[in-house]
C-alpha cells in the first residue's frame, strides 16, 4: 500500500477509535481532524458496516453509464481488432456498417487502450511530400502500380517473391502472387492474366528493378516494351525514391504484417495467406483515402480489353518512322544508329525537337 494511502487509513482509524472511546463530542473531534461532521458520520457508518475495509478510498467511477457504449458493441470492436488489427477509424466504419451506428473513433481508441490492444509505434521522422505522381490516378485503371515485395524464406526454406499489382485510384489489389523467382518468364503470364480479367490500364508505374526496367534506352526492359505494344505507357519512379510510389509501399507494409510475420510453411501455404489477405483488403477493410469505403466498391474493370493480337504501334503524322533491324540499329542519314536490342523488329518514331535535332 502506498505511503500516502496508509497515512490516510491510520488517520481515519484513529478518528473512529476516539469517537468510540473519547468523552469529546463529535463536533469537537471533527474540528481536531479538520473534517466536516457529515464526513465524520460517513466514516463511522462505514466502519460499523465493513470494519477497517470501509475506511479505504473508493472508486469514483459511476456503477452505470446510460450513454456508454453497449457491451455487445465493445465485444465486436475487440473481436475485429484482434482478428484484423485495424485502427479506430476503420473499426468505426465496420461497426457502423454492421449495427447502423457506431461510437466515435476517439471512443473506440479509448476502448482499445483500456484493453491493452494499442500498438505503441516509435515516432516517425517527417519527410517532405514527393509531390503529385508522374502518372494520373484520378479514376480506376488510369494507373496501375506493380512491384515485387522484398523476398523472404518460407518455413521450408523456399524463397518467395511476392508480385503485387494495385490500381492507383481505388487501391484495389489486383494481384498478390507468390513466385519462386523474379524472372520475365514467370512475370509476363501473370500480367497477361490480369489484362484478360480486368482490361488494360493507361499507365504502369514501377520502380527501376528487374523485370520492369533496365539500363537501356528510356529505362525500357523487355516487359515494359511489351506494355508499350499494348498501348500502356511505362512510368518509373526516380531511383532511390520509393515514396513516389507511396500508396503501393504502404500496402506492402500491411501485407507484410498480416502474411509474412511469421512466414507460412511453404509456397502454397503462403499463397493461401496472400489470397485471404487480398480478399479482406479489397472487400472488408475500409480505406481512409476512399472515405472508409472498400476498394472493391470503388474499382471497376477497364473499358480497354486485352487484344487477341498485338496492335501495330501508331505515331503522330509528323514523326519520322524507322524499323529497328535485328542488329538493334536504325538507318538515319545513310548511317546506322544503335537504338536498343529490346526494340528489334519494332517500328520507332522520331520527333524533331529542335533545328535538325
Amino acid at each position: 500500500m502506498p505511503w500516502r494511502t496508509q497515512t490516510i487509513m491510520d488517520e481515519r482509524a484513529r478518528f473512529v477509535f476516539e469517537a468510540q472511546h473519547s468523552f469529546l463530542s463529535l463536533s469537537e473531534l471533527c474540528r481536531r481532524y479538520s473534517i466536516s461532521r457529515p464526513t465524520g458520520y460517513k466514516w463511522l457508518e462505514r466502519y460499523r458496516a465493513e470494519g477497517l475495509d470501509g475506511l479505504k478510498d473508493r472508486f469514483h467511477r459511476p456503477s452505470s453509464c446510460p450513454h456508454g457504449t453497449p457491451q455487445h458493441v465493445v465485444d465486436r470492436i475487440l473481436e475485429v481488432r484482434k482478428r484484423r488489427g485495424w485502427g479506430a477509424r476503420k473499426l468505426r466504419a465496420v461497426i457502423e456498417r454492421e449495427f447502423g451506428y457506431a461510437p466515435s473513433a476517439d471512443t473506440i481508441h479509448r476502448i482499445l487502450d483500456r484493453h491493452d490492444l494499442l500498438t505503441r509505434n516509435k515516432p516517425r521522422r517527417r519527410r517532405t511530400h514527393p509531390g503529385e505522381p508522374a502518372s494520373p490516378m484520378d479514376r480506376p485503371n488510369a494507373t496501375w502500380s506493380a512491384d515485387f515485395k522484398g523476398q523472404f524464406h518460407t518455413l521450408d526454406g523456399t524463397l518467395c517473391y511476392p508480385l503485387t499489382v494495385q490500381d492507383g485510384h481505388s487501391r484495389f489489389l489486383l494481384e498478390c502472387k507468390s513466385l519462386p523467382g523474379q524472372t520475365l518468364t514467370l512475370t509476363t503470364p501473370r500480367f497477361k492474366r490480369l489484362f484478360r480479367t480486368y482490361g488494360l490500364p493507361d499507365f504502369m508505374l514501377t520502380d527501376n528493378g528487374f523485370p520492369f526496367a533496365s539500363n537501356a534506352l528510356g529505362r525500357l526492359s523487355q516487359l515494359s516494351v511489351y506494355f508499350v505494344t499494348l498501348g500502356i505507357t511505362p512510368a518509373f519512379i526516380e531511383p532511390g525514391k520509393p515514396q513516389q510510389n507511396g500508396r503501393h509501399e504502404r500496402m506492402h507494409r500491411t501485407l507484410k504484417r498480416h502474411t509474412a510475420k511469421p512466414p507460412r510453411a511453404s509456397l502454397p501455404a503462403q499463397q493461401r495467406a496472400f489470397n485471404d489477405f487480398r480478399r479482406i483488403y479489397n472487400e472488408e477493410r475500409p480505406h481512409e483515402a476512399l472515405d472508409q469505403q472498400t476498394p472493391a466498391s470503388v474499382y471497376e474493370p477497364s473499358l480497354r480489353p486485352f487484344p487477341r493480337r498485338l496492335p501495330e504501334i501508331t505515331y503522330p503524322d509528323h514523326f519520322e518512322l524507322r524499323l529497328v533491324s535485328q542488329d538493334s540499329t536504325i538507318r538515319w542519314n545513310g548511317q546506322k544508329v544503335f537504338v536498343s536490342h529490346l526494340l528489334g523488329r519494332l517500328t520507332v518514331g522520331l520527333e524533331e525537337v529542335g533545328n535538325g535535332v
